[in-house]
């Protein structure tokens, strides 16, 4: 008796067991889905834009598998695009490095806000993974989310929109080698056109990003044309317009405590 009572025990507990991992197993997949669903605006946003840097990396010289490969192992749009001229020219790792490092500093800012939204899930490898798809529209989206967020939720959420780039890409980089050159160079502003979009709303409202901005456009005119600033390569051309006009922002207008509170 006291076996077959041990043993219906021992089997609701293995029961139990299951029922909990299957439970968890569901709302796992059931996270995921919706992660999928959340990222497909912007994987849907990314078509157009990657689409336009896939056209411009065959225009500069690159092939399109080249350029796919550029576009699966990052996402970052401005800094591909500032990376491309880096590449053909023949830029210094290091110096091709430091404007990454400029560019992209804003991602390490954003990992650190986000993580406060991170459930015990995201463990260092869980985090180093999504590192790779945290962008501006990953990030806000996450960051909307009521309460916290689990690693089944955020890879869901990095996977459409990296589909979205990689296969943008993919299109315009065969695109490019197939339109002819007046249709590649009208398709090519796209990317110039995505950038305005960003800086322009916000500039009409706010006065000192209308000041950073028209420092930052000023600075790189005198790189471009002044006789020996011209000599300044590329990437050191936009480190030191965008630290210059970044500090010089945050000297012109500091944000009180109050206010960044």
């Amino acid at each position: 008796m006291r076996r077959r009572l041990a043993s219906a025990a021992g089997g609701g507990m293995k029961a139990g067991i299951r029922t909990d991992r299957e439970n968890a197993g569901g709302r796992m997949k059931a996270e995921f889905r919706k992660g999928i669903r959340h990222g497909i605006p912007i994987a849907l946003g990314y078509l157009s834009v990657s689409f336009a840097f896939g056209m411009k990396a065959v225009g500069d010289g690159l092939t399109w598998l080249q350029a796919v490969l550029i576009s699966a192992t990052n996402l970052t749009s401005a800094g591909q695009m500032a990376g491309l001229p880096l590449m053909t020219g023949g830029a210094s790792l290091y110096e091709t490095a430091l404007t990454q490092l400029t560019i992209n500093l804003r991602y390490g800012l954003m990992g650190l806000s986000l993580g406060r939204k991170l459930d015990d899930s995201m463990g260092t490898l869980q985090r180093l993974i999504f590192s790779f798809a945290d962008t501006d529209e990953i990030f806000a989206v996450a960051s909307s989310q009521p309460g916290k967020v689990g690693k089944a939720y955020l890879y869901g959420l990095m996977l459409t929109p990296w589909f979205g780039w990689t296969i943008g890409t993919l299109l315009g980089g065969v695109a490019g080698t197939l339109l002819p050159p007046f249709v590649r160079a009208a398709l090519g502003i796209a990317i110039y056109g995505m950038f305005l979009a960003i800086i322009l709303p916000p500039a009409r409202e706010k006065k000192p990003v209308r000041t950073v901005v028209a420092l930052a456009v000023g600075m790189s005119i005198c790189f471009r044309y002044i006789p020996g600033l011209n000599r300044v390569s590329s990437g050191f051309t936009i480190i030191i317009c965008a630290v210059t006009a970044a500090a010089a922002g945050a000297l012109l207008y500091p944000v009180e405590e109050e206010e960044s509170r």
